[in-house]
């Protein structure tokens, strides 16, 4: 009997994630399959739900909502920094994905969303807050997950 995807599989599938103009945001569907045991984090808990149920030889695609996926922008996480408090080195522009330090020391990713005459608007929330996900997979296998 088929196994179907659920708590304590391990799934093989190849899968394709892309925006609804159809620019691909990821796919390894020209690569081998990939694996993951489900609930070690590979997946966003959202997507690893969709396929639940699902057995080796199915192929679905999804629509995932933003809500479900990186979820809406929030305007709290456009932050402005002072011009003074980039290297001088750096060419700043519209766009540009800049590094910064959270509280934790992390390393916290922030895209440039806007330059005024002393300070700039940086977007710390992810890139594809906001935005439908289609989300497409192909299943080739699924095993009980080896408990460590």
């Amino acid at each position: 009997m088929d196994l179907p995807i659920g708590e304590g599989t391990r799934v093989y599938l190849n899968f394709s994630l892309n925006l609804e103009d159809g620019s691909v945001i990821d796919s390894n569907f020209e690569d081998d399959p990939v694996d993951f045991a489900v609930g070690d984090g590979s997946l966003l808990p959202s997507f690893e739900r969709l396929l639940f149920g699902l057995c080796a030889g199915q192929s679905q695609a999804f629509t995932v909502l933003p809500e479900d996926a990186f979820g809406m922008p929030n305007p709290n996480n456009i932050q402005e920094i002072g011009l003074s408090d980039f290297d001088e080195e750096i060419v700043l522009e519209v766009g540009l994905v800049v590094s910064f330090a959270d509280a934790s020391g992390s390393e916290l990713p922030g895209v440039i969303s806007e330059i005024q005459s002393d300070c700039v608007l940086v977007d710390f929330n992810h890139p594809l807050a906001g935005k439908c996900i289609l989300f497409n997979v192909e299943i080739h296998k699924v095993e009980a997950a080896e408990l460590h």
